[in-house]
């Protein structure tokens, strides 16, 4: 009788963004599969209670925390922690955590362009990368693409729309794409009239009538700004020229995407609204294994909508086409003054009418060129960030 073959071993992931929606999704699929997936380090931004729980349930002695007040509580009261529990502070320590040698793919769930230092750190110790981030790639998809290929890294999309993408086009060249047509739900506002956006607060854009996300990326999608942000990190990932990148509306949140290619012929992908099915792919992927939520039910009536965008109601999708044209910092512009304007809006200091005009007065304001290195971008996003939290004022309330 032959011996029976060894068990393959166990892939070894760090999540940053642990106590996200992401992150909570990501632990799901983990518990699912601890026979395939084995979690070695976590990180927050400041719930350190949070994450000591989940410490304690996936056995994780690895734990950094990025809020600095947070990360001295986690560390004063380690016994909530596993015995033996090694701790990281700031974006240094998320950085060394992504760098991780235990590691062999890092998972970055952190909101807006915290992920970057680190999701950099991980490509250069020769991570694979499953990118749930997309600001990282908005910002430095230059030098991110630059540094996955110079490490031979494997980066593995976790919006729901880059891995539908990414699934469609396994197998199949590159030359016979046409385009890509990401899909978008529209957010809280849709069906909105349009003269009842003026009044809107945030609580009424937090009501995403799909997916459960965070407050930043559901004002987001309410926006379109995030499938303006997906079109752009889109032509990263997948090598696409601009025109190659466009968007429908799809109000289900079946379809992910609709890849054409040359002949005419289009691939979809299709899964229902949960997050757990791009994580999953993403973390063990090329492998596939049972699902930790239901698949799509055809025995029950099933209706899949499309409509196109209208751009006069929905201006931060123009602009992220404008701002894909353009190239350069543009991106970079375009994201960070988004990031002021959401978190000004969900404040309570701006109108919602208000976010696009802030982005486009920065994209109108500052001067666009080719950045030749990452310091060049950073200065960009800084100085975006003081232009448009300075035009704030003139849109208050």
């Amino acid at each position: 009788m032959s011996a029976s073959a060894p068990a393959a071993r166990k892939k070894r992931v760090v999540l940053l963004g642990a106590t996200g929606s992401i992150g909570e999704n990501t632990l799901r699929v983990l518990a699912a599969h601890r026979d395939k997936l084995e979690l070695v380090g976590i990180a927050a931004r400041a719930n350190w209670e949070k994450l000591a729980a989940i410490a304690r349930q996936f056995d994780v002695r690895h734990v950094g925390v990025f809020d600095d007040a947070a990360f001295r509580a986690a560390r004063a009261n380690a016994g909530a922690f596993p015995a033996g529990t090694s701790f990281v502070g700031g974006l240094a320590g998320l950085t060394e955590l992504a760098a991780l040698p235990a590691a062999d793919i890092v998972l970055v769930a952190v909101v807006g362009t915290t992920g970057l230092d680190p999701a950099l750190a991980a490509l250069a110790a020769g991570k694979d990368l499953a990118l749930a981030s997309k600001e990282i790639l908005v910002l430095a998809g230059k030098f991110v693409m630059a540094e996955a290929k110079k490490r031979g890294a494997k980066l593995l999309p976790v919006d729901s729309e880059h891995n539908a993408v990414f699934q469609c086009l396994e197998g199949h060249p590159q030359a016979g794409v046409r385009r890509i047509v990401l899909t978008a739900s529209g957010g809280a506002f849709r069906d909105w009239p349009v003269e009842k956006l003026a009044h809107v607060t945030p609580a009424d854009a937090l009501k995403h009538p799909n997916w459960a996300m965070g407050p930043k990326i559901t004002v987001d999608s309410a926006t379109l700004a995030n499938k303006g942000l997906e079109l752009i990190e889109a032509q990263w990932l997948f090598g696409l020229k601009p025109a190659q990148c466009t968007a429908v509306l799809h109000p289900q949140s079946i379809v992910h995407c609709l890849v054409e290619f040359t002949d005419g012929a289009m691939l979809a992908q299709l899964s229902p609204p949960s997050m757990t099915f791009p994580i999953q792919h993403a973390l063990l992927h090329p492998e596939r294994a049972p699902g930790v939520d239901s698949a799509l039910d055809f025995t029950r009536l099933l209706g899949l909508e499309f409509r196109p965008v209208d751009e006069g109601r929905f201006p931060m999708l123009r602009l992220a086409k404008e701002t894909m044209a353009a190239g350069g910092v543009a991106p970079a512009i375009y994201n960070a003054a988004n990031e002021v304007a959401v978190a000004a809006f969900l404040a309570g200091k701006i109108p919602f009418l208000a976010i696009p005009r802030v982005v486009e007065h920065s994209l109108g304001t500052i001067r666009n060129f080719e950045p030749t290195d990452l310091p060049a971008v950073l200065t960009i996003d800084a100085e975006t960030r003081r232009l448009a939290s300075a035009h704030l004022a003139t849109l208050s309330l």
